[in-house]
């Protein structure tokens, strides 16, 4: 995996998806986080066909921070099954990704 990710997931109101993206940023497990919304989501859930208002969640974190953010966001989301994808970052500003991994040091 390269040394950048994005981290995606998403909830079911804004306030949560200001939480989840606060406890990141403040456990050092992201460098910072955007939330997009509401977006409608078309899943299916118990069998059934579902279309719900989300908003979205984007970390970006360092590739060695994934780990513990997945535990953290899957400790802290009030979904069963929360989508958690990490998407590696392939490239972009030197100076950016170098703040991206500082700010993800304990």
């Amino acid at each position: 995996m390269p040394g950048h990710v994005i981290v995606t997931t998403t909830t079911d109101s804004a306030e949560a998806a200001r939480d989840l993206a606060a406890q990141a940023v403040a456990a050092k497990l992201g460098a910072c986080a955007q939330i997009v919304g509401p977006i409608t989501s078309v899943y299916r859930w118990e069998g059934e066909v579902r279309t719900d208002a989300e908003w979205r969640v984007e970390i970006k974190t360092a590739a060695d921070r994934v780990p513990p953010l997945v535990s953290l966001l899957k400790s802290v989301h009030s979904y069963d099954i929360p989508e958690i994808i990490a998407t590696p970052i392939e490239g972009g500003s030197a100076d950016y990704l170098d703040w991206l991994v500082s700010e993800t040091r304990v």
